[in-house]
């Protein structure tokens, strides 16, 4: 092995291997990343490049990175973006990394704010940023507010938004869920907000578990403490006839629904690509 040439392909074979025997979800994926980020070229660019010998330097980076990706640290972390609805998001350990779960929630988002004539929108608990700056870039007239509690996440956020272009549309604010923001604003209110019981955090994913922000993750005892608290106060957010959507995990549809229909008219719950209840939706009476 110590002279054998480390091509191209032989680096992506070998760190496939090593990754599928760690149980890595998508190793040949992961690999390929990793590889493009070392060699500061498109994942794409790879397949020209199969029998090319990087340079010792390159090479250190990428093991680097591997030994860090076999101790937990995500692939996002590492490279520093995530892809989410087309787009690529700036991400560091201050932020919950998008999911592609989450995109269910921007696209009926969307589907809200489609006929309104420069809705006015509000993130609760923004992170990344990915939400509201997605929900700007696609409503071109879209005017959205985001708070968060966090100055390092918010800093992320206003990052994302001058790399797409919206910072002319949406404003970052810090503060704890709706205390920043004006009553009676808002067309529709929008949030992923931390939805892991406490006693499931044992279970999670290392890689979540230990590497992302827990204040991001925790809900409470039961999961539903930022639902209770968003249903509570949503209703001094909106305006007659408008709408909240919330992300939800894979067993709260029941417990969310009735926190909500406690304050508003009920709207229909919608399901993520995987068919799995995902955002539940409710609507302030005119």
């Amino acid at each position: 092995m110590a002279n054998e040439t480390w091509t191209v392909r032989r680096l992506l074979e070998w760190t496939e291997d090593f990754l599928r025997k760690r149980q890595v979800e998508s190793p040949r994926l992961e690999a390929q990343i990793l590889l493009a980020h070392a060699l500061g070229c498109k994942k794409i660019d790879l397949y020209v490049r199969h029998e090319e010998e990087p340079p010792e330097v390159k090479r250190a980076a990428f093991r680097e990175m591997i030994k860090k990706r076999a101790e937990g640290m995500p692939v996002a972390y590492l490279v520093g973006y995530r892809d989410f609805y087309s787009l690529d998001f700036l991400v560091t350990p201050a932020v919950l990394i998008p999911r592609p779960e989450t995109e269910t929630l921007v696209m009926e988002a969307l589907r809200v704010v489609k006929a309104i004539d420069a809705p006015r929108v509000l993130d609760v608990g923004t992170g990344s940023g990915c939400i509201a700056v997605t929900i700007a870039r696609q409503h071109k007239t879209a005017r959205v507010t985001a708070t968060d509690l966090s100055a390092d996440a918010l800093a992320v956020a206003g990052t994302n938004a001058q790399r797409h272009g919206v910072t002319d549309r949406v404003t970052f604010v810090q503060g704890d869920l709706f205390a920043p923001v004006s009553q009676g604003a808002f067309d529709l209110v929008v949030s992923n907000p931390p939805y892991i019981a406490r006693a499931e955090f044992a279970a999670l994913d290392a890689g979540v578990r230990d590497f992302e922000p827990r204040s991001a993750l925790d809900g409470g005892i039961d999961g539903l403490d930022y639902y209770r608290r968003i249903a509570n106060e949503v209703p001094r957010a909106l305006r007659p006839g408008g709408t909240v959507l919330v992300e939800i995990g894979l067993t709260q549809e029941p417990a969310v629904r009735d926190l909500f229909a406690a304050q508003l008219e009920p709207g229909p719950t919608f399901k993520d690509r995987a068919g799995r209840p995902r955002v539940v939706s409710a609507r302030l009476p005119r």
